[in-house]
């Protein structure tokens, strides 16, 4: 599953290849990866995309006038970027693709989503807070306002091993299985360490890591073309 780094840079690719551009066609292949009903869809078509936003592992494309389409991309699920689309709409039931996007120019991207637990889910909506996985999310961790004395207040009183504890997304969003053990050992700390009894000390390397770790992979992720 992709972790806030990968989501990150994901995010700034799309805004660089879609913001200021027309969605043409919003085509769903696979029925059942659309989460809402109303709006449809299509309601995006004709559209231009005005931004691309990232809330936690989720992705929101704006669009100009219309709903935004929020996509969490799961544990098999892809984004592949195409330059020119192929001609025709993809085949249902051929395949993973789930969900095509295509643009004025003739490029989009397809999402897809391999295996047969089919949890790549996307939804339209007039506000990404009415997604219910968004209205839970902690603090983004590489937000500008988020410092230690934040860290140490979603801790406080926490009983849960620290690994489980970042992995909660309604303590801090975007973190996952593999970047909770980057944190860990850059800290120096066991993940079993219950997270509300880190000392000051503990807290200051903890948040450290975190930033860093994030801030790290995120620079490392970024120029990488989705599908390529």
């Amino acid at each position: 599953m992709p972790e806030l780094p990968g989501v990150e840079a994901l995010k700034d690719f799309l805004s660089g290849h879609l913001t200021g551009h027309e969605a043409v066609r919003a085509l769903p292949v696979a029925i059942s990866v659309l989460k809402t009903y109303d709006p449809p869809l299509t309601a995006v078509e004709g559209r231009e995309v005005t931004a691309v936003r990232r809330y936690g592992k989720f992705l929101a494309l704006a669009t100009d006038g219309g709903p935004y389409v929020v996509t969490h991309l799961a544990r098999a699920g892809r984004l592949r970027w195409k330059d020119p689309l192929p001609g025709g709409p993809p085949r249902p039931g051929r395949g993973p693709p789930a969900l095509r996007v295509a643009l004025e120019t003739g490029a989009g991207f397809d999402l897809t989503e391999a295996g047969t637990r089919k949890r790549l889910a996307v939804y339209v909506v007039a506000d990404p807070g009415e997604v219910p996985g968004i209205a839970r999310l902690g603090p983004d961790p590489l937000a500008d306002d988020f410092d230690e004395r934040r860290l140490a207040d979603l801790l406080a009183g926490e009983r849960r091993r620290i690994k489980g504890a970042l992995r909660d997304q309604g303590i801090v969003a975007g973190v996952g299985n593999a970047y909770s053990d980057e944190i860990l050992h850059a800290a120096r700390m066991s993940p079993y360490r219950p997270a509300g009894s880190l000392t000051g000390e503990e807290t200051t390397r903890l948040y450290e890591a975190l930033r860093t770790t994030l801030t790290e992979a995120v620079e490392r992720s970024r120029g990488a073309r989705p599908g390529g």
